[in-house]
């Protein structure tokens, strides 16, 4: 589900960016005595990916501000299991945080035991991105909007395939959340990865699948892959003229990738505060904006109570479709 936040007086996602330029934050970082060392991002997937690109963005941001380093530190494995637990297990004074995606609030439900309590383990700073995925088929696929598969899917149930890089990832669940709400029965196809799920979809070994606009749209223009609908609630700059797969008939259906950065429980409230002033207010430096803008990123921002508040709803979202689809991961 997208994020959104309502600041008071102002308007959501991008409207941030049309705020006067940020107060500096330097008072009050040196009244709490904080930073005064370089602090840990913990990221809990691979160098390169959506994720761990957010971390560097936003790790850039505090180094500007606070003139502190800070160190990107990638723990792939269990779905950013472990880059969780790392952070959770740490000590409470801001120098360790955790950049997390949507998959935080996905692996309550999908896996059989977690090594820490996601609500009560954590103390939630600041959501500050979203980015959407792109449903695309192959070329060969008869298919030239999201109402139009979604025929040929119940005219040939079980036929159609669909790529995800691996059970329970943003891929996956995508194409989960499409068959519940269009009551449809897509095969998923697994890989070991995006770049395996590019590769199948481009040779046509699989007919479709839903990936980040910045991984496919290159493939898109150049005719590669055919995008019939964008997975979010508003569309997207990157792609103005295409429709949201909810414009096209599955009213409702509202999918991406989010970004946000937790610190262990227990962080003092005031370096929290801090920690998630500094990012709501960077956002709204337009040489920010155009780093996310790159990458297909929407801004959110916003205080910790804003992204306490929407990892509860998608606990509960995505508790009903990993139930739904039968996923479980012992």
């Amino acid at each position: 589900m997208a994020p959104v936040y309502t600041a008071p007086g102002v308007g959501i996602l991008l409207s941030l960016l049309f705020l006067p330029a940020y107060a500096q934050t330097t008072a009050p970082n040196l009244a709490l005595g904080y930073p005064s060392k370089p602090i840990r991002m913990v990221v809990g997937f691979a160098g390169g990916g959506a994720a761990e690109i957010a971390a560097r963005i936003v790790g850039q941001v505090y180094t500007e501000r606070w003139g502190q380093q800070v160190i990107i530190d990638p723990r792939p494995g269990a779905g950013g299991n472990i880059a969780s637990e790392v952070v959770a297990k740490s000590p409470p004074d801001g120098y360790t945080l955790l950049t997390c995606a949507f998959a935080f609030a996905v692996n309550p439900s999908l896996f059989a035991k977690l090594p820490f309590d996601t609500l009560k383990d954590f103390a939630p700073v600041s959501l500050f991105a979203y980015t959407a995925n792109f449903l695309t088929v192959h070329p060969s696929v008869p298919a030239r909007s999201v109402k139009e598969f979604i025929a040929l899917a119940k005219a040939q149930p079980g036929q159609i395939t669909f790529g995800s890089a691996g059970n329970g990832t943003a891929s996956h669940l995508a194409g989960e959340l499409m068959n519940s709400m269009a009551g449809i029965k897509l095969v998923t196809v697994q890989y070991k990865g995006i770049a395996l799920v590019m590769t199948a979809m481009m040779s046509g070994e699989v007919d479709s699948g839903m990936l980040g606009i910045s991984t496919m749209l290159p493939h898109v223009k150049s005719g590669r892959m055919r995008a019939l609908g964008l997975t979010s609630a508003q569309r997207s700059r990157a792609m103005p003229n295409l429709a949201t797969i909810a414009e096209q008939g599955v009213t409702g259906y509202d999918f991406g990738a989010w970004f946000g950065v937790y610190a262990p429980a227990a962080t003092p409230a005031a370096v929290v505060r801090t920690l998630s002033d500094t990012i709501t207010r960077a956002l709204r430096d337009p040489a920010v904006a155009e780093r996310f803008d790159k990458e297909g990123a929407v801004i959110v921002g916003g205080p910790p109570e804003a992204l306490a508040k929407h990892v509860k709803a998608e606990l509960a979202l995505w508790a009903k479709v990993v139930k739904s689809a039968g996923l479980r991961i012992d």
